[in-house]
């Protein structure tokens, strides 16, 4: 069995995730969808908020699993078996950060290769943080992520 892992923060999930995670379910037996802890950055969405986000949005996937980890990447892709890190890469700017993590990856465990997929030309610019931004200054967000999640943000900026 082929197992992956697609990590990151997800504060919050996008359209442009769920293509990137639509793409690797098609070619990985199985793809955990991580949410990577990062004790440096400080997110809108708690863990489990986020959680609950990302499997109310991957219900259709029957070979996705959600999870959360703290520390290295290739550690937690170790402890589920996956061989396969999936980035995404929407742009050439994306290409060097990901590149060197990859390549540092590869130092750290040569046993687990990272593959890059590129969304849909509709995300390539599309983040996280871009999304936090529209929604903050109340621009519709709907066209970038799901209703649910469209609903939480908004939600959560009100606060």
């Amino acid at each position: 069995m082929k197992i992956a892992i697609y990590p990151g923060t997800f504060d919050p999930i996008t359209n442009g995730h769920l293509d990137i995670l639509e793409r690797a379910s098609a070619i990985f037996d199985l793809v955990y969808i991580a949410i990577a802890v990062n004790v440096d950055k400080k997110p809108v969405f708690t863990v489990e908020e986020r959680l609950e986000m990302i499997r109310k949005t991957t219900e259709k996937f029957d070979n996705v699993r959600i999870d959360h980890f703290t520390g290295l990447v290739v550690n937690y892709a170790s402890k589920v078996h996956a061989s396969v890190i999936i980035r995404g890469l929407r742009a050439v700017s994306d290409f060097e950060f990901e590149f060197q993590m990859a390549l540092t990856n590869r130092q750290l465990n040569e046993d687990i290769d990272t593959v890059f997929l590129m969304p849909r030309v509709d995300y390539t610019y599309l983040s996280s943080s871009t999304v936090r931004e529209i929604a903050k200054f109340g621009g519709d967000v709907s066209q970038f992520v799901p209703e649910y999640v469209k609903n939480e943000l908004y939600s959560k900026l009100k606060e």
